[in-house]
C-alpha cells in the first residue's frame, strides 16, 4: 500500500509528486457539454483532465514516438481511477520542468527507458486522487458516505441505486480540496495493469492509421517558410563565404541567410529550397575539421586499446591472475559509427513575434530545447511555449544533449525576423550525414582459464564520450570515465574473482549521441561473445556455465532459465544446418536473455528465430512490452548484420537507405517473447531488447564454424 501526502502549496512545487486539475465546462457552456461538442477546460492542468463528455485525458510528459508512453501512463491513471479504457485519451504535456520533470533526470525528457519506471507511482497517485475527488463529489450530491460508493469502469454507484459517470461530477469535484492522502491499489486488485487480452489498444494507433495524428511535417500555416540549411561536408568545418545568386534565382525562394550552422534557404516549399541549396556556392574552412577516414580512426583506436587506460573498475588482482599460469585467451571487437536513422528525420516548426514564441516538434529533451530556444531568441523562458508532437521514431536521435537542433530552429527563425513562421526540415541525407552517431568503439579483452574455471578478466575500451561538453557531463563523467562508455562492461553479471576494466576517451569533431541501448549496444556484444568463448574453453554449456557464474544476479539468471526453457535448449549444437547461440544482458534495470537460431546464408548468417525472456518488473502493458522487444530485436539485428557509417577523408559515405543497409522485412526472424512474472517496480523495455541479439547470433555462428565476428557489421566484418 502506498500513501500520498499533498497540499495545495506542494502541488505547485517542482518537487511535487502529483499535480491534478480536472477539465470542466466553461461557465454557461453546460449545453455544449451535454451536446455534440465537449466543453473546453477553464484552466491549465497537469496530469489528468476529466471532461464533461466523460473522457479522461492524460497529459503525458514523455514524447510518444512509438514506444508506448501514451498507452502506458494512461493505463496507470485508468487503473487507480477505475476508468473504462474506452474513456481514455492522451496528449503531450507542454514543456514545463516544474510540473513534468522526469523524476530520474531532474529535467523534462525521455530516455534511458525511464518513462514507465519514473512515472509508475506518480501517475497512479494522479488517478487515485482524481477518483477520490469524484467519489466525494458524488457522495455530497447523493448525501451518502463516500465509503459506500463504488467505482467500476467509469461508473460511480451506490447501493441505493444511484449511479453516474465521471463527467457528471467533474465540475463539483474540481471545487474540492485535493485529498491529503490516497491509498493505491494492491496489485492483486489490478484490472488494467497487466491485462493481456487484446482489449487495450494503443491510444496513439487510431490517429496514426486514419491520418489524424499530426507530425511536424504535417504543419502548414499561413505565410510559413520551409527552411533547409547548407552545412559543411566535414564535421568541424565552418563557413568562409558563399555566393547565393543562383540560389536566389530559383522560383519560390524568399531569402538566403547565414546562420551559425551554415546557410539557411527560405522558400515557399521543400522543392524550391532543395533546388536552391544545390545551386548555392559555399566555401568552408576545414582547418579544424575531421579529415580522417574511419579506417584510420579504427586503427588508431586499436593501437590505443593495447595500452592502459583510465581505471573504470577493478576487483581482485587481474594482473596476478594472468601471470599465474593457465590458458590466456584474447579477443578484440570493433564497432563502427552508427546512425539512428528514424523514419522521420529531424524537423521543427517555430513562430515568434519578437515578444513571444511557440515551437512545435518532436522534442525528446524538452527542458534543454525550451531553454535553448529562449536563449537564442533573447526571450524569458516563460514567453516561449514548446509543444511536443508525435515523433516518427528516434532511438536517441531527438535527445541531443547540446540541443543543436533546437538551436538551429531558433537561429533560422531569428535570422528571417519575427512574424515569419518557419519549418526547418532535414532530409534523409542531411540526417545520415549530420553526425550525432553512436561512437566507434574498440574493446580489447583478455581472460584466463585455469582448472576449468575463468580466473581473470580484463577489458580495455576506446571510444568517444557522449557526455563531455554537454549539461550531463558533471553527472555522467566521474574521475575521467564516462559511465555510458563502460556501462555493462565495468559491472559484468559474472562472478569472476580477478577483474579489470579501463577506458580511453578519444576526441573528434564528429558529434556522437546516445543510440538505442547506449553503451550496452557495444558492451553487450563484447562481454557476451567473450564469456561464450571462455566457457567454450572450459568445456561448459553456454547456458549452464553462465548460470554458474550468476550467483549475484538472480533476476538475470531467471530470465536465462526462462528463455532456455522456451527454446528447449539442449546445448545449441548444429542440427539440420542450424545452430543456436545465447546471450544475457541487464540494461536500464531490465533483465533480458535471448537465444538465436542461425544458419549460414549466402551473405553471412541467416537468423530464423529468436527466443527472448524479459524481466522488467511489473508488466504494465504486456502487448507493448512484446512490441518493444520485437522491435528492439529487429533494430539490433539489422545494425549488427549490415549497418555502419563510414567517413572517407572525413566525409560521410552512407547518406540514404540504399547504402545505410537495414533489416528487410523478409529478413526479420520469428520472435517469441516470454515476460517473466515479477512484482518488482517496472523498468524499461524500449532499449533492453537490442543488446543481446548480436552476441546471440555471433555465438551461434561460432558453433557453425563461421567464427564470432570481431568487427561489425557482420556481413562485411565476418572472420
Amino acid at each position: 500500500m502506498t500513501a500520498m501526502r499533498l497540499s495545495r502549496r506542494t502541488m505547485l512545487k517542482a518537487s511535487a509528486g502529483l499535480v491534478i486539475a480536472l477539465q470542466l465546462p466553461l461557465p454557461g457552456r453546460a449545453e455544449a457539454a451535454a451536446g455534440d461538442a465537449p466543453a473546453a477546460p477553464i484552466a491549465p492542468n497537469a496530469f489528468v483532465r476529466i471532461g464533461a463528455d466523460d473522457t479522461v485525458t492524460v497529459l503525458v510528459k514523455h514524447i510518444e514516438f512509438g514506444q508506448g508512453p501514451f498507452t502506458g501512463l494512461s493505463t496507470l491513471v485508468a487503473e487507480e481511477l477505475d476508468a473504462d479504457w474506452s474513456q481514455m485519451r492522451a496528449e503531450h504535456a507542454l514543456a514545463d520542468a516544474a510540473l513534468y520533470k522526469n523524476l530520474a533526470f531532474g529535467v523534462q525528457g525521455t530516455g534511458g527507458s525511464t518513462a514507465i519506471a519514473n512515472s509508475y507511482i506518480q501517475m497512479r497517485q494522479a488517478g487515485a486522487a482524481a477518483r477520490a475527488m469524484l467519489v466525494q463529489a458524488a457522495a455530497t450530491r447523493w448525501s451518502v458516505p463516500a465509503a459506500e460508493i463504488t467505482v467500476e469502469r467509469g461508473v460511480l454507484r451506490h447501493a441505493s441505486g444511484r449511479q453516474g459517470r465521471f463527467g457528471e461530477f467533474a465540475e463539483a469535484a474540481a471545487r474540492l480540496p485535493v485529498p491529503q492522502s490516497v491509498t493505491l491499489k494492491d496489485p492483486s486488485a489490478f484490472t488494467l495493469i497487466g491485462r493481456d487480452d487484446g482489449s487495450m489498444h494503443k491510444l496513439d494507433t487510431p490517429g496514426k492509421t486514419n491520418g489524424t495524428a499530426q507530425f511536424t511535417l504535417d504543419i502548414m500555416t499561413p505565410g510559413m517558410l520551409t527552411v533547409l540549411v547548407a552545412r559543411p561536408p566535414r564535421f568541424g568545418a565552418t563557413l568562409t563565404s558563399f555566393d547565393d545568386a543562383a540560389a536566389r534565382a530559383v522560383n519560390g525562394v524568399v531569402e538566403v541567410k547565414q546562420i551559425p550552422s551554415g546557410v539557411a534557404i527560405y522558400a515557399n516549399g521543400t522543392w524550391p529550397a532543395l533546388k536552391a541549396r544545390a545551386a548555392l556556392a559555399a566555401v568552408w574552412d576545414e582547418s579544424k575539421a575531421e579529415m580522417r577516414s574511419t579506417a584510420t580512426m579504427i586503427e588508431e583506436y586499436r593501437a590505443l586499446a593495447k595500452t592502459p587506460g583510465t581505471l573504470a573498475a577493478s576487483h581482485g588482482d587481474a594482473a596476478a591472475a594472468f601471470a599465474g599460469g593457465g590458458w590466456v585467451i584474447e579477443a578484440e571487437y570493433v564497432f563502427p559509427y552508427l546512425a539512428h536513422a528514424p523514419m522521420e528525420p529531424m524537423d521543427g516548426y517555430l513562430e515568434w513575434d519578437g515578444q513571444t514564441a511557440r515551437a512545435r516538434f518532436g522534442s525528446q529533451l524538452q527542458t534543454l530545447d525550451h531553454a535553448t530556444i529562449a536563449k537564442v531568441l533573447g526571450l524569458p523562458q516563460e514567453k516561449v511555449v514548446v509543444e511536443t508532437l508525435l515523433g516518427g521514431g528516434s532511438f536517441g536521435r531527438r535527445a541531443q544533449g547540446d540541443a543543436q537542433f533546437a538551436a538551429e530552429l531558433a537561429q533560422a527563425a531569428k535570422a528571417i525576423g519575427p512574424n515569419r513562421p518557419v519549418k526547418l526540415v532535414w532530409t534523409r541525407e542531411d540526417d545520415l550525414a549530420g553526425g550525432y552517431y553512436r561512437s566507434i568503439f574498440v574493446h580489447r579483452l583478455k581472460g584466463v582459464v585455469q582448472d576449468g574455471r575463468i580466473t581473470g578478466w580484463s577489458n580495455t575500451i576506446v571510444g568517444q564520450s557522449l557526455a563531455v561538453g554537454t549539461p550531463f557531463e558533471s553527472v555522467m563523467v566521474k574521475d575521467g570515465v564516462d559511465a555510458t562508455s563502460v556501462e555493462g562492461a565495468r559491472e559484468i553479471p559474472y562472478d569472476i574473482a580477478n577483474f579489470h576494466c579501463d577506458l580511453h576517451t578519444v576526441t573528434s569533431p564528429v558529434p556522437v549521441l546516445w543510440w538505442r541501448s547506449v553503451g550496452h549496444s557495444h558492451t553487450g556484444y563484447a562481454v557476451e561473445c567473450f564469456i561464450d568463448e571462455l566457457l567454450e574453453a572450459t568445456g561448459q554449456d553456454p547456458v549452464e556455465g553462465r548460470l554458474a557464474l550468476m550467483g549475484s544476479q538472480p533476476r538475470l539468471a531467471g530470465a536465462l532459465r526462462a528463455v532456455a526453457q522456451a527454446a528447449n535448449w539442449s546445448g545449441g549444437a548444429v542440427a539440420n544446418g542450424r545452430a543456436r547461440g545465447v546471450a544475457a544482458v541487464e540494461s536500464f534495470g531490465s533483465f533480458v536473455a535471448q537465444i538465436a537460431e542461425v544458419s549460414a546464408g549466402p551473405e553471412g548468417p541467416k537468423v530464423h528465430k529468436v527466443w527472448c525472456a524479459v524481466d522488467c518488473g511489473v508488466a504494465v502493458n504486456p502487448d507493448v512490452i512484446r512490441s518493444q522487444i520485437e522491435g528492439g530485436i529487429g533494430y539490433g539485428l539489422g545494425h549488427v548484420l549490415y549497418a555502419e557509417l563510414d567517413l572517407n577523408g572525413g566525409v560521410p559515405v552512407q547518406t540514404n537507405f540504399d547504402s545505410y543497409r537495414s533489416l528487410r522485412i523478409h529478413e526479420m526472424p520469428e520472435v517469441e517473447v516470454v515476460i517473466v512474472p515479477s512484482a518488482e517496480p517496472p523498468t524499461g523495455v524500449g532499449e533492453p531488447g537490442v543488446p543481446p541479439v548480436g552476441p546471440a547470433v555471433a555465438n551461434a555462428m561460432a558453433k557453425l564454424g563461421m567464427g564470432r565476428p570481431s568487427r561489425l557489421p557482420m556481413v562485411r566484418g565476418m572472420v
